[in-house]
């Protein structure tokens, strides 16, 4: 599970609890200007079909460093139907699929014009 604040204008994607373990991570700091977009899609959850590098993919959780069709994604999901998928530009990241306590505010947070 991942929490997202607003600092400035930054988002920041603290990875909460053992998931900082399975991810390897336990924070991404991502420039508001860097994020293209945000959606619910649990579908494109269940669809991971790439490698890994560092982090897990055990059956009931993915989360780390993923290669998918070409993109450098970061995974940390356990339950698909709290998904969030975050579209960047310039970043380490091409995308961010995250598993959040409240999808539909965090969308919002992110889709917000400053």
């Amino acid at each position: 599970m991942v929490e997202v604040i607003e600092e400035g204008n930054d988002l920041v994607f603290n990875v909460i609890g053992l998931h900082k373990l399975w991810t390897l991570t336990s924070r991404l700091e991502i420039p508001r200007e860097h994020i293209h977009g945000a959606r619910i899609d649990p579908a494109a959850v269940l669809d991971l079909k790439g490698w890994r590098v560092p982090g897990s993919d055990l059956p009931l959780l993915s989360a780390g460093t993923f290669h998918v069709d070409g993109k450098r994604i970061f995974w940390d999901v356990r339950n698909p139907d709290n998904a969030v998928v975050i579209d960047l530009d310039d970043e380490d990241y091409e995308q961010l699929i995250v598993e959040v306590e409240n999808p539909d505010a965090v969308v919002a947070l992110l889709s917000a014009k400053t």
